[in-house]
C-alpha cells in the first residue's frame, strides 16, 4: 500500500502553502465575498473572477460522518474517522475528527481545525472544541 498524497493543481498551491503555515486560507471573491473550496477560477455563487486568499476562523460544524474498517492507506489505519464540516465561512470540508468521539450524535456536533504534521506536509483535522451547537 502506499501513503496519501495531496492533490496539487494550479489553484490549490496558495492553499497548501496556508496550510503548511497552519494557517489555512481559501479564495474570497472580491465581488460577493462568498469563499471558496476548492479553489476555482469563478465564483459559483456570482460568477466573478475576482478572488484574494484569506485566513478563515478554523471553525465549523460537524455534517455527516463515517468510520472506515479498512485500511486504504498506509498512513490512516483502520478504523479511524471521516466527518463532513461545514465551515462558518460557509464552504465544506471533508477531514479526519481527532480526540474523543463525540457520545451520542455527531451531527451538529462544533469543531475547530488543527493540523497534523505528515509526511511531506502539513494536514488539517479537526477536534470538538466543548461548545454545544
Amino acid at each position: 500500500m502506499g501513503h496519501s498524497s495531496r492533490v496539487m493543481g494550479l489553484l490549490d498551491k496558495p492553499m497548501w502553502e496556508s496550510i503548511g503555515r497552519k494557517a489555512w486560507a481559501l479564495q474570497c471573491c472580491g465581488q460577493c465575498g462568498t469563499f471558496r473550496y476548492p479553489p476555482a477560477p469563478v465564483c459559483d455563487d456570482c460568477r466573478s473572477f475576482e478572488a484574494a486568499w484569506k485566513p478563515i476562523g478554523g471553525e465549523g460544524t460537524i455534517l455527516s460522518w463515517v468510520r472506515f474498517h479498512k485500511t486504504y492507506f498506509d498512513d490512516h489505519p483502520a478504523p479511524y474517522n471521516c466527518v463532513a464540516v461545514r465551515l462558518d465561512e460557509g464552504p465544506i470540508i471533508v477531514s479526519n475528527l481527532v480526540g474523543d468521539e463525540p457520545a451520542g450524535e455527531w451531527i451538529g456536533r462544533r469543531v475547530r481545525i488543527e493540523y497534523r504534521d505528515a509526511k511531506d506536509c502539513a494536514l488539517p483535522v479537526v477536534r470538538l472544541t466543548g461548545k454545544m451547537p
